[in-house]
């Protein structure tokens, strides 16, 4: 025991189960269900398949389909432009780009001003709504923020 009658801290090593709550703990733990793969240069993942899981391995896209289309490079904007003005906004709302959003969301049309043709309407993963005005919304000191993908 130490000093403040808590186990000594070989203890501790010894027995890591020891403070463990045991409501936290699920039985799969103990039972050899779950299977982490721990290989240098791979991610982390279980077999189990949970909602925890799939925020553990990082991969949560919504659509698995073969029709996902992944971007080869990518680049700063250096100067505003319509493009980079909703390439900002899609990107405010969660997305990469307009590919991205369409994917994700399973919609043919994205909603935009008639007069200007900026995107008008974006749903967020959370399905909240971002509303953007018909003018320029990316200031010229958030430019370089943007992302430009290329396919």
């Amino acid at each position: 025991m130490g000093i403040s009658g808590l186990p000594a801290p070989a203890a501790l090593m010894e027995s890591p189960v020891m403070f463990m709550d045991s409501k936290d703990v699920s039985s799969a733990a103990f039972s050899g269900e779950t299977n982490m793969i721990d290989e240098p240069g791979t991610s982390f993942s279980r077999e189990t398949g949970g909602l925890e899981d799939m925020k553990l391995t990082g991969d949560v896209s919504e659509d698995s389909s073969s029709t996902n289309i992944k971007p080869k490079s990518i680049q700063r904007a250096k100067t505003w432009s319509d493009e980079v003005e909703n390439l900002y906004r899609f990107q405010q709302a969660g997305y990469r780009d307009e590919i991205e959003y369409k994917q994700v969301k399973h919609v043919d049309m994205v909603e935009r001003w008639p007069e200007t043709g900026f995107v008008k309407k974006l749903q967020r993963r959370d399905n909240t709504f971002y509303y953007y005005d018909k003018e320029r919304e990316c200031e010229d000191k958030e430019v370089h923020k943007v992302k430009v993908y290329a396919y």
